[in-house]
């Protein structure tokens, strides 16, 4: 691994911090819009995950850098991953594996069950882990989480940042979305490559009934230092355009009934050409900034109505 440290820039904005690389140029704002698309089950999501992360294998030698999605989006991906690992089918590609996480809550100590490395390790399940040539999570037990925040973004930059960037679509107040825990009106911008961001008591109660609700093994402690968790940490704008790849998957509309409004609305949204007029509609809607990647995938199941 080349040494490679990187100085970074901090800026905050109405209370959330951001990280850029020192002397980070603005991208580029061209909107490439999206396509969809469509398949039947989560099954088959996760499948079509799988083949893109089979086809970024067959296309570069070497190491592959993923960033894994928490939550429903990808369990279908990464319970094939987890029985791919119990077997020795594909153990030279999770060899090749430099796995990274992209949000977390914080501070909370790495063994909660409610930290998605927890969610991680249930699903993937321990072959995974033995096999991949490396796993890094964000650190969520530090006194000084912006340190550990650069650390881990020294780190993916000396592996040359991410060539699959899996993310999902979350939604929000006023009909807008998340990507990662991007925010709307965090001030991200398109130089920011991760953040920290001040959790709401909403987020909370959302991210602690959906680890309920699937099926993870916590207790009463997990429950109490969760719940005084007081911020997100979050790969930013900057992470995204710059993965070589992005793929992204929206499954549980039934279950979060706004996201068939939230997501077609950055289906529909067209940015403006107008470079400070886009950055506000991407600073009230964060979901579009996907749609500034050219090389971006987005599976969906029927429930979406696209």
């Amino acid at each position: 691994m080349k040494d490679n440290s990187a100085t970074f820039t901090r800026a905050e904005e109405s209370g959330n911090v951001w990280l850029s690389q020192d002397n980070a140029h603005d991208a580029d704002l061209t909107d490439h819009g999206i396509i969809p698309t469509v398949l039947d089950s989560e099954v088959e999501v996760g499948k079509a995950m799988l083949n893109e992360l089979f086809e970024t294998a067959r296309a570069k030698d070497g190491d592959i850098n993923i960033a894994l999605l928490g939550g429903r989006g990808a369990q279908a991906l990464h319970r094939l991953l987890g029985e791919l690992a119990r077997t020795s089918e594909q153990d030279e590609l999770l060899g090749r594996l430099n796995v990274f996480t992209q949000d977390a809550l914080a501070p909370m100590s790495m063994s909660n069950g409610f930290s998605f490395v927890r969610d991680f390790e249930r699903i993937l399940g321990p072959d995974f882990f033995r096999k991949v040539k490396s796993f890094t999570p964000m650190q969520t037990d530090t006194d000084d989480l912006e340190a550990g925040l650069i650390a881990y973004l020294n780190k993916l930059e000396s592996l040359g940042g991410l060539d699959i960037f899996f993310i999902g679509h979350g939604p929000e107040e006023n009909q807008a979305s998340h990507l990662a825990y991007i925010k709307p009106f965090s001030g991200a911008k398109s130089n920011h490559l991760a953040g920290v961001i001040p959790i709401s008591s909403s987020i909370l109660e959302h991210h602690i009934s959906k680890f309920k609700a699937g099926g993870s093994a916590v207790s009463e402690q997990d429950e109490a230092e969760c719940r005084s968790a007081q911020y997100i940490l979050t790969l930013g704008p900057a992470a995204i355009l710059q993965a070589k790849k992005v793929v992204q998957s929206v499954v549980d509309a039934d279950t979060a009934p706004a996201k068939v409004q939230t997501y077609t609305n950055v289906l529909n949204t067209r940015l403006s050409e107008d470079r400070e007029e886009a950055l506000q509609q991407l600073n009230a809607n964060p979901g579009l900034w996907i749609r500034l990647h050219s090389n971006t995938k987005s599976f969906v199941l029927p429930n979406l109505e696209v």
